[in-house]
């Protein structure tokens, strides 16, 4: 099977609907509910038993995201084209509208004097695999990518970015202690989370550190594990039984009026209230419903394919370093009063929240996020985050990316996918 360029995947007849990224081609098609996205899912999951080809699928409330890769050769293909056209087709035949700008990934890349050994240090607090030797990525796909670029001279002040990391809490100690025998030291302790910062000061938060943080006291609901969120993941036999829970799930969700996430892979399905959601009125019923439909399945939970993810910004004066990110990301604010979190209005990246900083912290930071966009997005995105007060760092290697920096000087690339092979061979 012939492998493809991005921007020969855009090209593409039938491809309209999707934009390549930084791993695949991506797509979302509004369709109201979690009932009406699953019974997308049902025809796309159709399409892809005949093809032998499958996407992942994220469920949201309102709308279906579509990833469509080939991850034997780690490109795009042929067949990633034909299962994009059919999917297309049979979103067409639904009248569900595509979306394409709405799309987008999140990447974290650190700066290090070492890259390999603060590889091995994040792939232990992530429980990622090692994709390339300047790569870490979620098994699943659902969290973002890591990668790792040299540091001439070392910047030995604590960065003003970290990464909370939440882990299933039967998972912590293991956890901690593969990340100190990858040079980590622990940083700051109390009775929920444990800082871990590696070899060159960047840090981790892991949690939660006790059963009773960890999991719901209902024991109909014992297969979830709590962390900034609450998950489960079941392995699935098959693509089909996925689609089987995916079916299941939607309708508790919508009978229950509460937001999930419902992220079907070719090896399991994964059920994510979201930060903090997991405290509203009737969570730990429909929880228990989940479990209970899951079980009817035949499926065992298996809390090791449970991840989570936030970035921490630390501020001087937040609200403005925030309306930099909000527009940057194009997120939108909690609307909880006294919190400064910002989320993706699909609930398809992690949440970025804001903590104040007493003192300021000069360096440059050793980490810094990637955003990559669709490459009909990239100047407006660009455009609407230097008018809410960001400056451009380094614009050389525009259109492949930009380099922006928010008022007190964090960085995000808004970065293009497509183009670059061009670019490159051109150089």
């Amino acid at each position: 099977m012939a492998t493809l360029t991005p921007q020969q995947f855009e090209r593409s007849d039938g491809t309209r609907d999707w934009r390549a990224l930084n791993a695949g081609a991506d797509t979302w098609y509004d369709t109201g509910s979690h009932v009406a996205g699953a019974r997308f899912v049902r025809r796309v999951a159709d399409l892809a038993e005949s093809a032998g080809h499958h996407p992942d699928i994220d469920v949201r409330p309102l709308g279906v995201h579509l990833r469509v890769f080939s991850h034997d050769v780690r490109q795009l293909t042929e067949r990633d084209v034909a299962l994009a056209r059919q999917i297309s087709d049979a979103a067409a035949d639904l009248g569900l509208r595509s979306d394409p700008s709405a799309v987008q990934r999140l990447q974290i890349a650190i700066d290090a004097t070492d890259a390999a050994a603060v590889a091995r240090f994040w792939q232990a607090a992530l429980r990622y695999e090692l994709v390339a030797d300047d790569r870490l990525a979620d098994p699943l796909g659902r969290q973002p990518r890591i990668w790792f670029q040299e540091m001439d001279a070392p910047r030995p002040l604590r960065n003003r970015i970290h990464i909370d990391a939440g882990t299933p809490w039967e998972l912590v100690a293991d956890s901690t202690a593969a990340l100190l025998a990858a040079g980590g030291r622990i940083a700051y302790e109390n009775e929920w989370w444990r800082t871990i910062a590696d070899a060159e000061g960047n840090e981790a938060d892991v949690f939660p550190l006790a059963a009773e943080h960890g999991t719901f006291e209902d024991p109909g609901a014992s297969d979830w594990r709590t962390m900034l969120t609450a998950a489960v993941h079941y392995p699935t036999g098959s693509f089909l039984q996925g689609v089987e829970l995916v079916e299941a799930v939607a309708a508790l969700a919508d009978d229950a009026g509460l937001p999930l996430m419902v992220d079907l892979r070719y090896s399991g399905v994964t059920v994510d209230g979201g930060k903090d959601q997991h405290d509203a009125e009737g969570f730990v019923e429909l929880a228990r419903a989940v479990q209970s439909a899951a079980h009817d399945l035949g499926l065992v939970a298996d809390p090791t394919g449970v991840r989570d993810f936030q970035v921490g910004i630390d501020a001087l004066d937040i609200p403005p370093v925030e309306a930099f990110w909000r527009a940057a990301l194009g997120y939108v604010a909690d609307p909880r009063p006294g919190l400064h979190d910002l989320y993706d209005p699909r609930r398809l990246n992690p949440p970025v929240f804001f903590q104040q900083m007493e003192e300021p912290r000069e360096q440059r930071n050793r980490l810094h996020l990637d955003l990559f966009v669709p490459d009909d997005e990239a100047e407006a995105r660009v455009a609407a985050a230097i008018a809410a007060g960001g400056r451009v760092v380094f614009d050389a290697e525009a259109p492949a990316w930009w380099t922006l920096a928010d008022p007190e000087g964090n960085e995000l690339d808004i970065a293009v996918t497509v183009g670059r092979a061009v670019r490159a061979a051109q150089a």
